[in-house]
């Protein structure tokens, strides 16, 4: 039922960005825990490929950060200026940063909470974390390389202006890498979104069955966890929002109610 008005009152972009953003403020405030330190869907290759090298502080979240790693396959970030736009609780830039080399590594988040979280749990030199809005990004003109946006993109009240704030910052000849989820009769709106966003789409991937299949391989550790720390009048709605067996994402998942895509898109 939370689940279910959630999603209505999400139809109004006000309240659409104010509902995500007070949750993702509880999420940061209440459960400050180092075994949390990813909140995507996660990424299993199909078939199952060589699993992606990881420190032993990252193994719980395999499948979390190997959905950055597909995001950002086939693009070095070696020496580049990258930003990470809905960084969340930070696992995924740390993550890229440890991985990718970059010169610097930028993450932000409209939740005040989480970046203090990320600030606190990473602290490396050339990784930033900043609060800010998606829709009108803190940064100048042609500053990065790649922008990246992992799971976050359904929470905006305004995709155009998200992509408009993409096109302005990054550099000529710049990459927008992302991934995220739409309803199935949602999709082709998001295609022209983005065919009409000023920069070039040059790859779509649909990633729903190797996200099934993350889910899948996850749900025992997330099960585990949401029990150790979850209050029983919360385990209903964090079932559908880690997206465990049985509860309603995992079913629309199953059935391409809904249907999840990683985007290439090129600034000329």
């Amino acid at each position: 039922m939370l689940t279910k008005l959630f999603a209505y009152l999400c139809r109004f972009p006000v309240l659409k960005r104010l509902l995500w953003r007070r949750w993702y403020q509880f999420l940061a405030r209440r459960f400050a825990i180092p075994e949390w330190q990813t909140m995507n869907y996660g990424f299993s290759a199909l078939p199952v490929a060589e699993p992606i090298a990881l420190d032993l502080a990252e193994e719980g979240e395999r499948y979390g950060l190997q959905l950055y790693h597909a995001v950002c396959a086939g693009h070095s970030l070696a020496q580049k200026h990258v930003l990470e736009v809905g960084c969340g609780r930070g696992g995924g830039a740390a993550f890229l940063h440890r991985s990718g080399e970059p010169v610097a590594m930028t993450a932000l988040d409209f939740s005040a909470e989480a970046i203090a979280l990320c600030r606190k749990r990473y602290t490396r030199d050339g990784l930033t974390f900043l609060t800010g809005d998606a829709e009108k990004l803190p940064f100048a003109d042609a500053t990065f390389d790649i922008v990246v946006n992992v799971e976050s993109s359904h929470c905006y009240g305004s995709m155009p202006a998200f992509l408009s704030e993409v096109r302005r910052v990054l550099k000529p000849n710049g990459r927008f890498l992302c991934a995220d989820f739409r309803d199935h009769d949602k999709v082709q709106s998001w295609r022209e979104q983005l065919a009409a966003s000023g920069l070039k789409v040059i790859v779509e991937t649909e990633l729903t069955a190797n996200v099934l299949a993350a889910l899948d391989a996850d749900n025992d550790r997330k099960l585990a966890l949401m029990r150790k720390i979850l209050p029983p009048r919360l385990f209903g709605a964090f079932s559908d929002f880690a997206a465990v067996k049985g509860s309603l994402v995992y079913e629309h998942f199953r059935s391409g109610e809904m249907r999840y895509f990683r985007f290439e898109l090129l600034k000329e």
